[in-house]
């Protein structure tokens, strides 16, 4: 699929400024869009949506369907008695605002009416809503516990302990319709502000899904489970740029042989969503879909991992069968082989190309006078250092690299960028606007010059992730104006 010539901003919206310690939904939401179409962006990419579990990180949800309540703006009027969030306007402290935010969300729902609208959301949504929200349910009477250790009954999903317990827990699983309802229509919303400002909404959909998720607990039989729910192998991908002993993600491995009988029945069903959702989706380890890591369950790293081979085109000529061509960015990075980029140019998925892997070697396919158009070209993404935090990096942090082989690599990108290094973050950002690759996105830590505090997120790092938020005076009338007229001078 031909994308048009655009640029972009990668921003998840928990970074938002807002009071509730953590960005939502609301307000501060629309202004973003606002500012966006102001400094010429076209694009807003988010990170996936879903209800975060394990290390706050929205690659590790409870749901690949649902939205995360988190985000759900709630009116400084309904707080119902509860005091606004007392945060960092910089960090979101999740142990802090998870459940302050949750006490004031839910003291609003309770106040809010199981009315017509919200029957007829549950209604359009019955294939995945009554599983979530039971299995959410569940979890909190389990006390937050893995379902593989619920009550037999329910673990195992016997037809009578369910009925027993939806009736237990109708309160509960009611409260999560109406917070499903409230989440949908003000992201639907949102999407509504960014098609009005001619701002494209780009989603994330991740390969895999948690093992503690309702949609693993709900089809176990399409993951690679032992019976009692256990993993028998596990996600990860090898050693690599980020960690010597690669990166072991922990999340169960698709059946695929058991997805194909079904007409892979789960995964129309997923990107069916994504796309009633988002204008374009970035579709997380394309690699994986060829050939993917498969890691023993007990190992402790991925080391010992061995290559496994995937769908590959039977998926996506599913897929595009049902779905019609898709919007997809494939995240093609890692270790790739010519199968894999057979299959993306195959069903015509634009890949993607970062600007600080460039300079590692003269021949990079990521220096910008290699690229194809149907390219996306990253500055960075959200597993990377920010600009400023790459250029000052020593070699002494999560880089696999010596320090010699920085000091090189730098002095290539001085050479290549005709750069002193001084703003090497706008440097950056015009090498990527001026490159021929239709798409060219940057996440708004490069925009504002921040460094190494405020990155996303620490490959392998199991906390502190996630947490970066930005504040209005970050963004003055000068930025804007210099990220617009990049834009207009580059055609995008």
């Amino acid at each position: 699929m031909l994308f048009p010539r655009a640029a972009g901003i990668l921003l998840h919206p928990t970074s938002l400024p807002s009071r509730g310690g953590i960005g939502d939904l609301g307000p501060d939401a629309f202004r973003f869009v606002r500012w966006l179409a102001d400094a010429g962006m076209k694009i807003w990419q988010v990170l996936p949506l879903g209800p975060t579990g394990y290390g706050d990180s929205p690659y590790q949800c409870f749901s690949a369907f649902a939205g995360n309540p988190l985000l759900i703006h709630v009116p400084d009027a309904a707080a119902c008695g509860h005091e606004g969030i007392s945060a960092s306007a910089e960090t979101c402290d999740f142990a802090t605002v998870i459940p302050a935010k949750r006490a004031r969300l839910n003291a609003w729902l309770d106040t809010l009416p199981y009315d017509d609208a919200v029957h007829r959301f549950v209604r359009q949504q019955e294939s995945w809503l009554p599983d979530y929200a039971l299995f959410m349910a569940l979890k909190d009477v389990h006390s937050g516990a893995a379902w593989t250790s619920w009550e037999r009954g329910a673990a195992r999903r016997e037809p009578e302990a369910l009925h027993a317990w939806r009736e237990a827990l109708r309160p509960a699983i009611e409260r999560c319709y109406k917070e499903q309802y409230v989440w949908f229509g003000q992201f639907h919303a949102l999407r509504a502000a960014c098609a009005a400002h001619d701002i494209q909404l780009m989603g994330d959909v991740p390969i895999f899904v948690a093992h503690d998720s309702a949609d693993v607990w709900a089809n176990p039989s399409l993951f690679k489970l032992n019976d009692d729910g256990s993993l028998i192998v596990q996600a990860g991908v090898p050693p690599d740029y980020f960690s010597a002993t690669g990166q072991l993600w922990g999340n169960p491995l698709y059946d695929w042989d058991a997805m194909a009988r079904d007409g892979f029945r789960w995964w129309i069903a997923r990107m069916r969503a994504a796309l009633a959702m988002f204008d374009l989706v970035r579709l997380d380890h394309f690699r994986g879909f060829e050939a993917f890591w498969e890691v023993p369950a007990t190992d402790t790293t991925a080391v010992h991992g061995r290559w496994v081979q995937g769908p590959g085109a039977a998926l996506f000529t599913a897929l595009t069968s049902v779905l019609g061509p898709m919007p997809i960015i494939a995240e093609n990075l890692g270790l790739i082989t010519p199968e894999v980029e057979a299959l993306r140019t195959q069903f015509g998925y634009p890949g993607m190309a970062i600007l600080q892997f460039a300079f590692e070697d003269p021949a990079s396919a990521f220096l910008p006078h290699r690229y194809e158009r149907e390219l996306a070209v990253y500055t960075g993404t959200h597993d990377n250092d920010t600009t400023i935090g790459w250029w000052q990096s020593t070699g002494t942090g999560d880089s696999t690299r010596l320090a010699e082989d920085l000091a090189r690599e730098k002095a290539f990108a001085r050479q290549y960028l005709h750069s002193e290094g001084h703003e090497i973050h706008w440097d950056m950002i015009r090498a990527a606007f001026a490159s021929v690759a239709n798409t060219a996105l940057v996440p708004l830590q490069d925009v504002l010059g921040l460094g190494s505090a405020t990155r996303m997120n620490l490959p392998g790092r199991p906390g502190g992730n996630w947490n970066f938020r930005f504040t209005w005076d970050q963004l003055p009338a000068a930025i804007t104006t210099r990220l617009r007229e990049l834009a207009q001078t580059y055609g995008r």
